[in-house]
């Protein structure tokens, strides 16, 4: 019997690992000769949402807890690795998973690679180019010390290759976070948050930010309230706002400014935030999983960075990359509120079983 543990660090790791857990129950744990675990590092410290998260996606409660909370990188990177490394000497598995690009994703695959355990990088090949972005570098060092690659659009196939990866570590494969949105969407039809938050469908822009290159500018936030309430003249704006972020408006006194048509709440949980995104005449984020979700959903997306590792989103999908000078941002959103709206397609493999393909791949690999 082989052994797998997947780590899940912070929010957007959870929709990633539940389609593949739920892809190895299904394939039963003795047909498949795999049993999969789950490590929570613990990374994201509002342990409160990580656990509507966990409820959401119907995971079970973690096999391990690390409990590493908030730091600086080389703090919770170090952290994560301390105490990572223990269980990894525990457990003994064959292989661990990692998703995404935050700091566990980096600590979890350092620590297995030094001890000879395989590393799987789901989400592999994603490239902004930009590497004063710490997820970049997290994005560079996973890839080149793992040992299967799974890639959710060709640029991801591109971009590793270009780097001398070798084909046979190279898996096409979908992407998971559409799996979860896929199984989840018919869930948001009994979302309690329109009437909680006295919303039409389709009548609201909704706002996510969390980069701090954008939420812990002080002259960015000013700008952004200011844009909000420009905005909110012609719809509601719904701004769930990450507890940082609400500090640090707070200590600016801008929370004061807002007009009656933006709208501040607390950070929301995936079937919540996955309705409010389905219905929503517009996006405006620096998120970017939000940047794929609403390409699938053919929803309209401003995304507010100089770059972004999911080109596939702005080529083919709903996305329009405009830059942080919220002056453009503002002059973008007025244009789609006026019908100017981008058309898109869904990628190739984006088609909720990309979970199925990986465990299917890690079968024929390692349990054989």
């Amino acid at each position: 019997m082989s052994k797998i543990i997947s780590v899940v660090g912070a929010r957007p790791n959870f929709m990633k690992v539940a389609p593949i857990h739920k892809a190895f129950q299904k394939s039963g744990v003795n047909h498949s000769g795999i049993n999969h675990l789950i490590c929570h590092t613990g990374q994201h410290y509002d342990e409160k949402m990580s656990k509507i998260f966990f409820d959401d996606l119907e995971l079970p409660y973690p096999d391990f807890y690390l409990g590493v909370g908030s730091g600086s990188h080389a703090e919770q990177t170090a952290k994560v690795m301390i105490e990572f490394e223990k269980i990894l000497l525990q457990e003994k598995p064959e292989v661990i998973i990692v998703v995404g690009d935050v700091n566990s994703t980096i600590a979890c695959s350092l620590v297995a690679s030094k001890l000879n355990v395989k590393v799987v990088h789901v989400e592999a090949g994603l490239r902004s180019f930009d590497r004063t972005m710490p997820e970049e570098i997290n994005r560079l060092l996973t890839d080149s010390i793992s040992d299967f690659l799974f890639v959710t659009e060709k640029s991801g196939m591109t971009n590793l290759k270009k780097e001398g990866v070798n084909d046979d570590k190279i898996y096409l494969v979908g992407n998971v976070m559409i799996d979860s949105l896929v199984q989840y969407l018919p869930k948001t039809e009994n979302s309690e948050i329109f009437n909680e938050l006295h919303l039409g469908k389709n009548e609201y822009i909704l706002v996510t930010l969390h980069r701090p290159s954008n939420v812990d500018s002080d002259s960015f936030l000013s700008q952004l309230i200011s844009t909000l309430n420009n905005l909110g003249q012609k719809e509601k704006v719904i701004f769930p706002v990450h507890p940082r972020t609400k500090k640090n408006l707070a200590e600016l006194g801008l929370n004061e400014n807002l007009s009656k048509n933006v709208i501040l709440t607390d950070p929301i949980g995936y079937i919540d935030f996955l309705a409010l995104t389905k219905n929503a005449g517009l996006v405006i984020t620096d998120s970017g999983g939000i940047q794929e979700e609403t390409t699938f959903l053919g929803v309209q997306c401003i995304t507010v960075r100089e770059n972004t590792e999911r080109p596939v989103t702005v080529e083919i999908g709903t996305n329009q990359l405009i830059g942080t000078d919220l002056k453009k941002v503002q002059e973008a959103a007025e244009k789609v509120l006026k019908g100017e709206k981008k058309c898109g397609k869904i990628p190739e493999l984006w088609d909720g079983k990309a979970a199925e393909r990986i465990v299917k791949v890690l079968g024929q690999k390692i349990a054989s």
